[in-house]
C-alpha cells in the first residue's frame, strides 16, 4: 500500500500541468478550453486498459469520463468528480506568475490550486494507482473531470445529466468543497465534510419610470431612484433564519464564548449577535443561516442628461435548504409596494440541496475512517455550501454526494478561504499526497 508522501510528487506534477493548461472560465460560451485539460488527462490515464471517454457539447469544452468497470452490476458505484476549468485571474495583484505551476517552498502556486485543480489531479493519480495496480472493484468505479463547473455546469456537468446520465450515474459522488480542519476548544481535530448545498435562484429586475432631462430632477419619475431604494429594501431584509442540525453541529466546533454559541442557536437573537462578529465571521455565519440577496450588476441609463426609464438590477439569491418561501416570495415581501414596479424574470435557477450523512451511511463512514490518515482521532462536521457546484446534478437525482478532500494541519478554513478565487492561490504539496491517499483508500474501503 503506498503512502500518502508516495503520492506527493505524481499529484504534484500533474497539478502543475493542468495549472499551465490556463482553461480560464469567464463564463462566455467559448471560453474555458477545458479540452487542454481533458487532452492532459486522458494522455495520464490511458495505457492501464480504462474505459476513457472523452464528451464535447461545443468545441473545446470538453470533459472525461474513466471508469474500471465493476464485478458486481448490483453493487454501489463511487465518482470522483473534479472540474477542469479555472476562473479569471488579476496577474498585477499576485508575486508569481497565476499559470507558471511554479513549486515554491513546498507549495504548488497558480490559478487553481485550492479550486480545484488539487483535488482533481489527487482523484487522478488516485485513480490510475488503482487501475496500475489490477484494482477490481465490486462496483464502478468512475473518474468524472468535467468541464464548466465554474459558469453553472451549462457545457459540463448539467449537459452530461442530460445527455449521458449512464455515464456519469454513480450511488456516491465525491468532489469540492471541503476537508480543511481546524483544533476544537478540547484539543481534538474537527474536519468538514460539506453535505449540503444553498440554491441558486438569480434574478432580473426590470425596474420602470419615466424619462425626462436631467436639469430638471425635482420630482421625477427616476427610474434609478427607484432602483436604489430596491436595494436598500433588500439589504434591510431579514428573512426566517435556519438553524438546523448542520448549523448546530458547525456552531459547536467553533470556538465561541457561551453567550455568543447560545446567540448563534437562537432565532430571536442570532442577527444581533451576527452583527456583532468581526466581518469575515459575520459574513460566514449570516451566509449559512439565511437566504441571501445581493444585489450585484445594474445597466441602463441612456445618457447623463436623460432621466433613465428603464433600469435593470440582477440579483444573486442564495436559499438555504427547508427555505419554505420561493425567491419571488422573498422579494415581494422585502420590496412592498415597490414589487408592482418591477418586471422579474429568471437569469439562473436551481434549488438547496441535502445529502444524508451520519454512522448510517457508508460513505460517511468511509470518509471518517479514511481522514484519520492525516488526522487521528479527528471527527466530522456536516457542512453547507454557500456557493454553487456540481454536486447539485447528483443530489437532485438522489445520489449521495459530499464536498471534502484531505488537507494538512495547516489548511484551516481561513487560509483556505483566503485563496479561494483569491490572489496568491497555491496548495502545500502535503495536502496533495494526502488527498491522493484518501480517495484511493475510500474507493477500496467502499468498493473493494
Amino acid at each position: 500500500m503506498p503512502s500518502a508522501r508516495e503520492f506527493e510528487g505524481p499529484t504534484a506534477e500533474l497539478l502543475q500541468t493542468l495549472i499551465r493548461n490556463e482553461c480560464v472560465n469567464d463564463g462566455t460560451p467559448d471560453s474555458g478550453n477545458e479540452s487542454r485539460t481533458s487532452d492532459t488527462l486522458r494522455q495520464y490515464l490511458e495505457g492501464s486498459g480504462l474505459d476513457l471517454q472523452t464528451y464535447t457539447p461545443r468545441a473545446g469544452r470538453d470533459s472525461i469520463v474513466a471508469r474500471i468497470e465493476g464485478s458486481d452490476p448490483g453493487a454501489p458505484a463511487l465518482c470522483l468528480m473534479g472540474h477542469t476549468d479555472v476562473v479569471p485571474v488579476s496577474p498585477e495583484g499576485w508575486s508569481n506568475d497565476p499559470f507558471g505551476g511554479e513549486r515554491i517552498a513546498g507549495e504548488i502556486w497558480g490559478r487553481g490550486a485550492i479550486d480545484m485543480l488539487n483535488l482533481t489531479s489527487s482523484m487522478a493519480v488516485a485513480f490510475r494507482h488503482l487501475a496500475d495496480s489490477g484494482f477490481r472493484p465490486l462496483g464502478d468505479l468512475i473518474f468524472f473531470g468535467v468541464a464548466d463547473e465554474e459558469a453553472g455546469g451549462v457545457w459540463g456537468a448539467e449537459w452530461m445529466a442530460e445527455h449521458h446520465w449512464d455515464d456519469i450515474d454513480a450511488d456516491y459522488v465525491l468532489t469540492e468543497l471541503g476537508g480543511w480542519s481546524h483544533e476544537a476548544t478540547d484539543g481534538s481535530r474537527q474536519v468538514t465534510v460539506n453535505v449540503n448545498e444553498k440554491g441558486m435562484a438569480w434574478r432580473r429586475l426590470r425596474v420602470r419610470g419615466t424619462p425626462g432631462h436631467g436639469s430638471m430632477p425635482f420630482g421625477a419619475d427616476n427610474a434609478l431612484i427607484k432602483t436604489a431604494e430596491i436595494i436598500r429594501r433588500l439589504t434591510e431584509y431579514r428573512p426566517t433564519p435556519n438553524l438546523d442540525e448542520i448549523w448546530r453541529a458547525q456552531v459547536n466546533s467553533m470556538a465561541l464564548s457561551d453567550d455568543v454559541r447560545e446567540g448563534l442557536l437562537d432565532p430571536a437573537s442570532i442577527w444581533d449577535t451576527i452583527s456583532s462578529l468581526p466581518t469575515p465571521l459575520a459574513r460566514t455565519c449570516h451566509a449559512h443561516t439565511h437566504t441571501t440577496f445581493s444585489p450585484n450588476v445594474v445597466h441602463g441609463g441612456p445618457k447623463t442628461n436623460i432621466i433613465p426609464d428603464v433600469i435593470d438590477l440582477e440579483i444573486d439569491i442564495r436559499t438555504v435548504p427547508g427555505d419554505r418561501e420561493n425567491a419571488d416570495g422573498h422579494l415581494r415581501a422585502a420590496l412592498g409596494d415597490l414589487y408592482e414596479h418591477v418586471e422579474v424574470s429568471d437569469i439562473q435557477n436551481s434549488p438547496a440541496t441535502s445529502s444524508p450523512f451520519g454512522v448510517d451511511n457508508p460513505l460517511w463512514n468511509s470518509v471518517e475512517k479514511h481522514t484519520q490518515i492525516a488526522h487521528p482521532g479527528a471527527t466530522l462536521v456536516p457542512g453547507l455550501v454557500v456557493g454553487g457546484t456540481d454536486a447539485r446534478f447528483y443530489r437532485e437525482r438522489g445520489r449521495i454526494a459530499y464536498g471534502t478532500g484531505l488537507y494538512s494541519p495547516n489548511m484551516d478554513f481561513a487560509t483556505f478561504g483566503s485563496r479561494f478565487h483569491g490572489h496568491d492561490e497555491r496548495i502545500d504539496v502535503e495536502s496533495l499526497g494526502l488527498s491522493a491517499e484518501y480517495f484511493r483508500g475510500i474507493a477500496v474501503d467502499l468498493l473493494g
